[in-house]
């Protein structure tokens, strides 16, 4: 139990003025303790999970309490101090549009404590919520007008230019974030700054330092997804940063994301010559080092392509590797393994992968393969029915506490305000896998007349008949 949930909420709203004035004391304890507080109360949340404080209880306060939190980074003592740096990053949040009019005040603030700390980053917790504070800067106010996109890269690139330049490892990642942000909100391709940036980005001394793996290979998706011909001419680097990460047990999942991206993204003459060495090195990495988080991103990778190129190409590819060797992958990955992916997003790509495995290829419905039809069938159907993992719901953001470990270097620091929502592969054309499977199955029944039905009720169990009845009636389809 959390005490300060169990004020009265009039109580709590009634103490925002009192721990304002508070911060101007010149006790280094008093400020402190009243800056910390402030971040606690605006976590507190109502019973419906909305935060008790609300933008219009906290504005009327805006102007004082950020002047009053900023003048702190002035007194001795306090100039790094991490609880008023992240009283700052919660006022953003809860303050959203309401801190617009002020912004030309605090940015510059910002950005001069940025420069300072450049110089010597000593204090993790605060540098981070440094970065969390600027990135919500960018994110509410480009939100309000995407014009200011080029005013905030007028302000950071110089600053983030000199981080690199003088490569202050620590910051590094957090400014890979945030140009990832501002380059997200480009609707019409990739600026030229950002294109002379590109080349520095593949540098093999940025991908050793375990930090900067997921903020560049986010920045590297966030440039194929921009303009994807603008960097087909430097596709075999990017290739070649997949191959050196799916080699480390510990970042296979970041190559396989960046792998994802260029499937989906690059055209497929560009992409051709590629794919039978790309699956040979998947294929060599799941030979010589089998882990359950590379089974998973692998399988989930596999419906990308099968939904990008088609299940036809798909097997024929695998093929090509090894003779009959496409029953084998159904056999001791799809069949295998798929109840292990989780995660809603994942699940229904695997899934849709699935289906067109089922549906889309002959070999495996009458040619060599269609003994594994109902196994695959099955495995589809459990994929469906397990319990649903929820790590991927969205989270209000304002709630999540940052965590109190931060360090540097070894490990990555997610910038929370930094986050994008994920971007559906399917592009909204298939928004429910299970009624994808049923209209799938009707299509292929109508080319197959009199197979299925006994495949199905002979080949699986009888659980994952019934909830195959109801997917194909809840969608009113009929198959014989």
């Amino acid at each position: 139990m959390v005490f300060r949930n169990q004020l009265p909420p009039i109580i709590v709203k009634e103490a925002i003025g009192p721990l304002v004035r508070l911060l101007t004391s010149s006790s280094s304890v008093v400020h402190t303790y009243a800056a910390y507080t402030i971040d606690k109360i605006l976590l507190v949340r109502l019973t419906d999970s909305t935060a008790l404080i609300k933008s219009a209880d906290l504005s009327p306060f805006g102007t004082e309490l950020l002047a009053n939190l900023f003048s702190l980074f002035e007194k001795q003592g306090s100039k790094d101090n991490e609880y008023v740096m992240k009283a700052v990053m919660r006022s953003f949040s809860t303050l959203q549009n309401a801190i617009t009019p002020l912004m030309g005040h605090v940015l510059p603030k910002l950005t001069e404590i940025l420069l300072s700390v450049a110089k010597n980053p000593t204090k993790p917790h605060f540098n981070h919520y440094l970065f969390e504070s600027l990135s919500l800067c960018v994110k509410i106010m480009c939100r309000v007008d995407t014009q200011y996109v080029a005013q905030f890269e007028e302000m950071l690139f110089p600053i983030f230019q000199q981080i690199l330049n003088q490569d202050v490892t620590e910051f590094i990642p957090y400014v890979f974030q945030i140009l990832s942000m501002l380059l997200r909100m480009h609707t019409n391709g990739i600026p030229d700054p950002y294109m002379g940036l590109f080349t520095l980005l593949l540098a093999p001394v940025l991908w050793d330092r375990p930090a900067n793996i997921h903020p560049l290979v986010h920045l590297l998706q966030v440039y194929v997804r921009s303009d994807p011909q603008k960097v087909i001419d430097k596709l075999g680097s990017l290739l070649g940063i997949f191959q050196k990460l799916i080699a480390s047990k510990s970042n296979d999942h970041e190559g396989l994301n960046l792998l994802r991206t260029l499937t989906e993204e690059i055209p497929d003459q560009a992409m051709a010559q590629y794919i039978k060495q790309i699956f040979i090195l998947l294929f060599q990495r799941l030979t010589s080092s089998k882990t359950t988080k590379y089974v998973k991103c692998l399988l989930v990778y596999f419906g990308i392509f099968i939904y990008k190129y088609g299940a036809v190409i798909f097997l024929q590819t695998i093929d090509e590797i090894q003779p009959r060797m496409f029953g084998m992958v159904l056999d001791r990955i799809f069949i295998s393994e798929t109840q292990k992916v989780t995660g809603k997003t994942e699940k229904k790509i695997l899934a849709i992968g699935i289906v067109k495995l089922l549906c889309d290829a002959p070999q495996t419905i009458v040619g060599d393969y269609s003994s594994y039809w109902p196994p695959l069938l099955q495995a589809l159907v459990g994929l469906f029915e397990l319990p649903e993992d929820m790590t991927d719901e969205q989270v209000d953001e304002h709630f999540v506490e940052i965590d109190e470990a931060l360090g540097y270097q070894t490990t990555f620091s997610q910038l929370n305000f930094a986050k994008h929502a994920e971007k559906d592969p399917f592009n909204g054309t298939i928004p429910d896998a299970k009624l994808f499977l049923a209209q799938s199955l009707g299509k292929l029944s109508k080319e197959n007349p009199g197979q299925l039905t006994p495949l199905i009720s002979s080949g699986i169990a009888p659980a994952a008949q019934t909830f195959l009845i109801k997917y194909l009636e809840d969608s009113h389809v009929q198959i014989g």
